[in-house]
């Protein structure tokens, strides 16, 4: 089966201006994720969607297969990446007239995954038959127990609740954090009907160190700090 990786980055974004673009430990934060993308050797092709023409650059300069600007109305901050992800695969197909049947993204604000992680993800979905995979790892919080929600009257209560009440985390079911880091789709199910979750869906467990998704500056620190010492390693 053919493999087609997605890196999606819009230009802007208000939590960390330029976040895409950004340099973190020496690189621009886009190029750890197409480092990887690349140099894992899972892809048939690897393509780079950006409303962003610096991220276009930074795309052919890190070895992507296909740099795509991204339309206006698929770089809004209210939009689903799920069109971008389309647009992005249609692009390929017609620029190589090839046909993928598999679509993977790999997020550019998660650049702590390594090719093991990208490994494990399509190794679970080849072996299970579904329709998507996604990443995760197990979540700090758990919404029977410790994760509450505010009611319309300002009180709160757990997320979810079960009968009898769970009064200990290890009894709650397992939950994770996604983390944004990889999705799988099967190709035809994926373009018919775009969804992160469908019937069948299923998760590849990512340690937390690896799970970091940047989303505010405190994550930026966080996560530079992680990859200068794994350089240093």
């Amino acid at each position: 089966m053919r493999r087609i990786c997605t890196v999606c980055a819009r230009g802007g974004s208000k939590g960390i201006p330029g976040k895409n673009r950004r340099p973190i430990a020496g690189k621009p934060l886009i190029a750890w994720t197409l480092e990887m993308a690349v140099g894992c050797g899972f892809f048939d092709r690897v393509v780079v969607s950006s409303d962003d023409e610096a991220i276009l650059t930074i795309g052919r300069d890190y070895g992507a297969d296909l740099v795509v600007r991204r339309p206006d109305d698929l770089a809004t901050d209210t939009i689903s990446k799920l069109p971008a992800i389309i647009h992005a695969v249609m692009a390929a197909e017609s620029s190589f007239g090839e046909h993928y049947d598999v679509i993977v993204d790999t997020d550019a604000t998660s650049p702590l995954r390594i090719a093991d992680d990208i490994a494990g993800a399509l190794a679970l979905f080849d072996e299970s038959g579904v329709t998507s995979v996604i990443t995760g790892a197990p979540a700090r919080r758990s919404p029977y127990f410790n994760l509450v929600e505010e009611r319309s009257d300002g009180t709160v209560a757990p997320s979810k609740s079960a009968v009898p009440p769970i009064q200990r985390r290890q009894d709650a079911p397992r939950c994770f954090d996604m983390n944004a880091s990889i999705y799988v789709w099967r190709r035809e199910p994926f373009l018919s009907d775009p969804q992160v979750f469908y019937g069948d869906t299923i998760l590849f467990e990512m340690p937390e160190e690896r799970s970091i998704d940047i989303d505010t500056p405190l994550d930026f620190l966080f996560v530079e700090q992680l990859l200068q010492e794994r350089r240093s390693q």
